[in-house]
């Protein structure tokens, strides 16, 4: 289909052109990009409490995600004045890069129409960028594991976060897998967080080794769900909180209360079933930050943990 004229959305006291709302991005299903638009829209009350003052990487598809797409950092030269953009400090090599952060319902228009599907956030803020606010381990499995497998290993984490005062948040990434989520009080800075994603995911993997793996190389996984906890890092992403996700069907990553992961999948929101939701539920991580807990204290109760087998009582 021949994409119609461009549409202009008044958003937020602004103008915003929608190119090519005709154009399908996800061709599988006949989502077109003006349906993108009408996605983020939908969930932007939701979706912007998780990407306030949080740089971004976008995934952007020029051509629809049959036509291999792109992530991207940088803030483009050509974006709008009035979108917010911060410029960060690079940790691997010398120089910054300037990113887009996305505060209102304006900004999500606008990058929907640069083709961005999936949006991607900092575990720390522009504010406090080298103290991160999020923990998270990403629960990816290989082909085959079942739902079930993944919904009790996902308990799994919850409660061993919990066991270290950590105050576990869950959400379904639209994807493969379920990411495991607690709030921090940004006391402590990347390598203390990351030590300690480290050494809980090494703790899930210890009990249960032919189920579960911390192995960086694919090679060596072998059957086993991998603990990855990469995205712990300064500069490293996760996908935000209402997210489509650039896969066939459309999922959107979707934030859970604990009660419903027995019901829930992966993939399991689509654009059409998660207005439905948030029109009668409200955002289950809508109150994440006032459990936000220290980092420090939990690698302290950590390590009681690990000490406790060898010096029982």
């Amino acid at each position: 289909m021949a994409p119609t004229n461009a549409q202009t959305i008044h958003v937020d006291g602004h103008d915003v052109k929608v190119t090519h709302p005709d154009k399908e991005l996800f061709p599988d299903d006949g989502i077109t990009k003006s349906d993108v638009v009408d996605h983020y829209r939908a969930v932007s009350a939701a979706m912007l409490p998780h990407l306030a003052g949080r740089p971004l990487t976008m995934r952007r598809y020029p051509d629809g995600i049959d036509s291999g797409g792109f992530f991207q950092k940088h803030a483009s030269d050509y974006f709008p004045d009035w979108l917010r953009t911060a410029e960060m400090p690079m940790r691997s090599e010398e120089g910054t890069v300037d990113h887009a952060i996305a505060e209102d319902e304006a900004a999500l228009v606008y990058l929907a129409n640069q083709n961005t599907v999936e949006f991607h956030v900092w575990l720390s803020t522009v504010e406090k960028p080298d103290h991160p606010d999020r923990l998270v381990i990403d629960i990816d499995p290989p082909d085959g594991v079942t739902v079930a497998t993944l919904r009790a290993v996902a308990r799994h984490a919850r409660d061993l976060y919990a066991d270290v005062g950590l105050t576990p948040f869950t959400q379904a990434t639209g994807g493969r897998g379920f990411h495991v989520v607690a709030p921090l009080d940004r006391s402590a800075d990347f390598d203390l967080v990351r030590d300690l994603a480290d050494r809980l995911a090494d703790r899930l993997a210890a009990k249960e080794p032919d189920l579960l793996t911390t192995e960086q190389r694919k090679n060596k996984r072998g059957d086993r769900i991998f603990l990855d906890v990469n995205r712990n890092a300064y500069g490293q992403t996760f996908v935000a909180p209402y997210s489509l996700r650039a896969r066939p069907g459309a999922g959107v990553a979707t934030p859970l209360d604990w009660s419903e992961l027995g019901r829930a999948t992966p993939n399991g929101s689509t654009v059409a079933s998660i207005r439905r939701r948030l029109a009668r539920k409200t955002d289950p991580w809508a109150g994440i930050d006032d459990h936000a807990g220290a980092a420090g204290e939990a690698r302290e109760r950590l390590d009681a943990l690990e000490d406790a087998p060898r010096n029982p009582r």
